[in-house]
């Protein structure tokens, strides 16, 4: 009876023994033991020794966040503000403008030559006066044919409303002096213009009736008047070429800024 029994009993023993090392070697899984679940009274001693001062760290990197945050806005602020602030350039002060800018006038070479013919148009009305009203003073031209200086200049048609012709060249020609002189090209009133421009047509109406009297009535020539019509025809041409060119109105001054 014993014999069985202690069969028996060694057999329990081995059965619990290969359990026991069937569950080390689930436990071991491989060879590393299994992590043992904290008990809760150690968690909670450790959870209570280290919260305070975790939950300061966390403040402490939530406010570092935060300046860090600042920080970065305050300076994408200033960049958009360097970028919305287009820098400011010297710019050079306009230069002071002159009371008057210098305004466009006749070409030299117009004053000039109506200035010559002028004076040559008065040389010729002062010789036609001279000889009008003197006897001793001979015209130089032919006296007879269709070229006859005398005829002409002692027609009833030389004297106009009582006053010779010559007379009235001889005022024409001197106001044309004036008015084509070097100051009166410069001067800045449109009246001067005006006058200049309105002369020169009432010279040019009556050298035509002139010219129309000497063809078509007196049927002659006088070579000294036509001299002082060709003069006028020319004036008339320049001076209108000017007017229709420049204009007779004195450009507007310009005001300084």
């Amino acid at each position: 009876m014993a014999g069985p029994k202690q069969a028996r009993g060694a057999a329990a023993s081995s059965r619990a023994t290969g359990a026991g090392a069937r569950a080390k070697d689930k436990g071991t899984r491989g060879g590393r033991p299994d992590a043992q679940p904290a008990s809760p009274r150690q968690g909670n001693g450790k959870a209570g020794a280290g919260g305070p001062q975790t939950r300061a760290a966390g403040a402490q990197a939530r406010g570092g966040g935060a300046q860090g945050r600042g920080g970065r806005a305050g300076g994408q602020l200033d960049r958009a503000a360097r970028a919305g602030r287009k820098p400011q350039r010297a710019e050079p002060e306009p230069a002071a403008a002159p009371d008057q800018a210098p305004e466009p006038g006749a070409p030299l070479w117009l004053r000039l030559v109506t200035l010559v013919l002028s004076l040559g148009g008065l040389g010729v009305s002062v010789y036609l006066t001279i000889a009008h009203y003197s006897t001793s003073v001979v015209l130089a031209c032919p006296n007879t044919g269709t070229i006859n200086c005398a005829k002409v200049t002692t027609s009833a048609q030389s004297v106009i409303l009582g006053i010779p012709v010559a007379v009235l060249g001889l005022a024409f020609y001197a106001f044309m002096v004036a008015i084509n002189s070097p100051w009166a090209w410069r001067a800045k009133s449109p009246a001067v213009g005006w006058a200049r421009l309105g002369s020169v047509v009432a010279g040019i109406v009556f050298v035509l009736y002139l010219i129309y009297t000497e063809l078509f009535t007196l049927d002659a020539i006088c070579l000294w008047c036509t001299s002082v019509h060709v003069i006028t025809f020319l004036l008339f041409g320049l001076i209108v070429f000017s007017a229709a060119s420049l204009g007779v109105k004195a450009p507007a001054r310009r005001r300084p800024r």
